[in-house]
C-alpha cells in the first residue's frame, strides 16, 4: 500500500527548477491559520513559471520573464516562501517559491480539495449554499478560488514563509509533503497563458489524473494558434 503520510516541506526539497518540483507538489497540502480559522487545501493541480535566466530555456509566461521588480520580488528569494500576487485587480494567487536564491522561479498553487476546514473556507469565499456535492468540489478549484479559500491575500502575505510557519500579517502557513509521491500525475499546456508559453512548448501545468478538483483547461489568447507552430 502506497504511504499517504506527510511531513513538513523543508527548502532542500524545494531548491530544483519549478518544472521539476511541481509534480512533488501534487498530493501535498497548504495549511493555513488567518484570523483563527484553519483550512488545509490538498493540492491536486499546480503549474511552473520560471524567471529571467531560471533554467535551459526562458520561459515567455512568467512574470519574471524581465527580470526583477517590486511585484515578482519573492519570487527571487528562499524556497518555500509563498509568491502571492493579484490577478485581473481582484484575486489573489498562490506559488512556492522554488530553486536557488537569486534566481526566479514559482509554482502556482491552481487547484485543491478541502480537507479541513470546509466552512471557513465557504465564508471566505461567500459561498451560502449547503457544503455538499459540487459546492465543496468547487470551493478551490482554480487559483482565484485557491487563494481566497486559503485566505492569503495579496500584499498583505506575499513572502510569508511556509517553511517555518511564522506568522505574517495574522496569518500563518505551513507546506506538507506527502513521504511518497504520487503516480497518477498528467501533464500538459497551462491554463490561459498566451501565445506559445500556453502551448504543448511549455508542457508546465501538472495535475492529479482524473481528480474532480482539477480546474478545466482553456486556451490562452492565440495560444492555440501558435500550438500548431510549437509542433
Amino acid at each position: 500500500m502506497v504511504s499517504e503520510e506527510l511531513h513538513r516541506a523543508t527548502r532542500a526539497e524545494l531548491a530544483g527548477l519549478p518544472v521539476e518540483v511541481a509534480p512533488r507538489l501534487l498530493g501535498a497540502e497548504l495549511r493555513t491559520l488567518v484570523a483563527g480559522s484553519a483550512v488545509h487545501l490538498r493540492l491536486t493541480e499546480v503549474e511552473a513559471y520560471h524567471g529571467q535566466g531560471t533554467g535551459p530555456e526562458p520561459d515567455p509566461g512568467s512574470h519574471a520573464r524581465m527580470g526583477r521588480t517590486a511585484r515578482n520580488a519573492t519570487m527571487w528569494g528562499e524556497a518555500g516562501h509563498l509568491y502571492v500576487y493579484l490577478s485581473h485587480g481582484i484575486h489573489s494567487c498562490v506559488n512556492v517559491v522554488s530553486g536557488a536564491e537569486g534566481q526566479a522561479g514559482g509554482i502556482l498553487l491552481r487547484a485543491g480539495e478541502i480537507v479541513q476546514g470546509a466552512d471557513a473556507a465557504a465564508v471566505r469565499r461567500g459561498v451560502t449554499a449547503p457544503l455538499t456535492g459540487r459546492v465543496v468540489r468547487d470551493l478551490a478549484r482554480g487559483p482565484g478560488r485557491f487563494g481566497q479559500a486559503a485566505g492569503l491575500r495579496h500584499p498583505l502575505h506575499d513572502g510569508i514563509d511556509a517553511i517555518t510557519g511564522a506568522e505574517l500579517d495574522g496569518a500563518t502557513a505551513e507546506l506538507w509533503l506527502r513521504d511518497v509521491p504520487v503516480s497518477e500525475v498528467a501533464r500538459g499546456p497551462r491554463v490561459g497563458v498566451a501565445g506559445i508559453a500556453g502551448t504543448d512548448a511549455f508542457p508546465w501545468r501538472f495535475w492529479i489524473a482524473g481528480d474532480p478538483t482539477v480546474s478545466p483547461f482553456r486556451w490562452g489568447r492565440g495560444a492555440q494558434e501558435a500550438s500548431g507552430s510549437a509542433r
